[in-house]
């Protein structure tokens, strides 16, 4: 499944290039205002960090929500304690798209993440000029060339990775691929099962000085609590976000 979804994205981005080439989208990223640091915005304290993710569906679950404006919901995130908003931009699977993101730039002074399965410099580009501050990139996904690659790249642009990782051997080269901010998915993309103690037995291969973000499986404060205790600084969330109250959750949340 996470072949069939980044092959659908590079689709998807070949095609864009067709109406939109390369070096009209450099162009637009190189011009774009300074990205915000989101390294400052999730640095460690002593309470935990929430990224609030806008998400409409997903593979695994399906509709999720409509979502008509974005944009009214990362403010509605930022109101509530967000310190980053990602806003998943994967079109066939997620219904999501780089309007999205540029919506939500506009709205909020956040740190913006744009998630989906980029695995191309297009991609990376097209993320900076629609005006995201960070990029999801999935060692899974990638070769460690690539990997290497595409971190370069998004720092270039004065962007922030947030590599994403299934197992200690892909923190290993998320580590070497020098990764300011480690994400661990409960959700393992190529099945779609879930492993909510994937983080915690992960945890320590991640060194102090990294950023651990947790994802996935997280739908009440107790899921939040877990992750906390297993040492994550920051906790992703998307579905309990966008089918309930997007404000209060995220204060229980943020009152772990």
């Amino acid at each position: 499944m996470l072949f069939d979804l980044t092959a659908g994205a590079l689709a998807d981005a070949a095609e864009r290039k067709v109406h939109r080439p390369l070096h009209l989208v450099e162009s637009d990223a190189i011009s774009r205002p300074e990205a915000r640091d989101a390294l400052a915005a999730l640095a460690p304290t002593d309470r935990v960090k929430i990224i609030a993710e806008i998400k409409r569906a997903s593979p695994s679950r399906g509709q999720l929500a409509e979502i008509a404006d974005p944009a009214a919901l990362a403010v509605a995130y930022e109101r509530g304690g967000a310190s980053a908003i990602s806003v998943l931009t994967e079109g066939r699977k997620f219904r999501g798209s780089l309007a999205d993101l540029e919506a939500v730039r506009d709205a909020v002074s956040l740190p913006v993440l744009r998630k989906d399965f980029i695995a191309d410099p297009y991609q990376v580009f097209e993320a900076r000029a629609a005006g995201a501050d960070l990029v999801l990139l999935i060692v899974a996904a990638l070769d460690q060339k690539r990997l290497l690659e595409l971190h370069a790249l998004s720092t270039e642009l004065g962007m922030t990775t947030l590599v994403e990782t299934h197992s200690a051997e892909e923190v290993t080269r998320a580590l070497d691929a020098g990764a300011a901010i480690i994400g661990v998915n409960a959700r393992d993309l190529k099945t779609f099962e879930l492993d909510r103690d994937l983080f915690g037995r992960l945890a320590d291969s991640i060194p102090s000085g990294v950023i651990r973000v947790a994802e996935s499986a997280v739908l009440q404060v107790s899921d939040v609590a877990h992750y906390r205790s297993a040492g994550a600084d920051v906790v992703l969330v998307g579905e309990a976000l966008v089918t309930g109250d997007p404000i209060a959750t995220l204060q229980e949340f943020l009152a772990v």
